[in-house]
């Protein structure tokens, strides 16, 4: 297998890895030389993880702080952008005009709007309002306050922070939210229009018919592109550092800004980035083959 795997690689396919890796290596001599810059890449892992003497164990530094946020915010707004972006595509092939051009104001001021002004104006006028409304901040407090809050921690981390979070959850949530109601949109337009006359010919309403024949097809068909838009809502995710979202960017400022590791710190990340999503594209795609199979 190695052998047919080499012997596919010709000699533009080594002219272009040269190339690479002599560009990686001028940069590498040009920030050493003329920049005077002293590379310190031997701190860096106890900027991932940090072992404490006094307890006798490790734990997590910035680095690894905010990759855990980073997936934790991932996770949650995924699944709440997947939720508003159904509703939004379903909206979208409403029978109702009305219905019908409110989802697509709403997809189409989104999408064309740059994503730094609509995480700041979800910012200001609808997250922070909420989250005062609805008094998290001291419930948050209330719950860092207690003893056994190892559940909350693992699913929130620091407590002291939730409405910080829930803020980034569910700015990047509405903005990934109209990306989602196109891919949906289209795959319940994708399904044949005689299996829907077909549904109301035996009687089944508008929403059996949207439950049981057109939304579980519709998924089957939309799980690509609706994996590639999960990937870049991980890198989308950096975005929110912006309104102080302690993910792993954030953490990346605070780290440069207190050890002046410029360079060593923003490769560490971004390698942090590409294995996380790399890592996803690859389970999406081994949950391609297996549906197909």
């Amino acid at each position: 297998m190695r052998h047919k795997r080499r012997q596919r690689l010709h000699w533009p396919d080594y002219l272009i890895l040269a190339v690479i890796i002599a560009f990686a290596a001028a940069i590498w001599f040009r920030i050493s030389g003329a920049l005077n810059y002293n590379w310190q890449w031997h701190r860096i892992p106890n900027y991932i993880l940090r072992w404490d003497e006094d307890e006798g164990r490790w734990f997590t530094n910035l680095l690894l702080q905010g990759l855990i946020t980073t997936i934790r915010i991932a996770v949650y707004s995924g699944i709440l952008a997947l939720v508003l972006g159904t509703i939004l595509g379903i909206a979208r092939t409403a029978n109702n005009l009305a219905i019908r051009m409110l989802a697509r104001t709403y997809l189409e001021v989104l999408r064309n709007i740059p994503p730094v002004v609509v995480v700041f104006i979800f910012f200001f006028f609808l997250s922070e309002q909420l989250i005062a409304a609805l008094q998290m901040e001291r419930w948050a407090r209330g719950i860092a306050r207690q003893e056994n809050i190892a559940v909350w921690e693992f699913f929130f981390g620091d407590m002291r922070r939730f409405p910080s979070l829930i803020s980034g959850v569910i700015v990047l949530a509405l903005f990934e939210s109209a990306f989602v109601g196109e891919i949906i949109r289209a795959g319940i337009q994708s399904i044949p229009r005689g299996q829907r006359e077909a549904a109301r010919s035996i009687g089944m309403t508008r929403l059996d018919e949207m439950r049981f024949i057109v939304l579980p097809q519709a998924m089957r068909k939309v799980l690509p592109p609706l994996s590639n838009q999960f990937i870049s809502l991980v890198k989308d995710s950096s975005i929110i550092s912006l309104i102080s979202v302690q993910e792993l960017t954030y953490k990346t400022l605070e780290l440069v800004a207190s050890t002046r590791m410029i360079f060593e710190a923003w490769i560490t990340t971004a390698l942090m980035y590409f294995v996380l999503c790399y890592g996803l594209s690859l389970l999406f795609r081994r949950l391609e083959l297996n549906k197909g199979r």
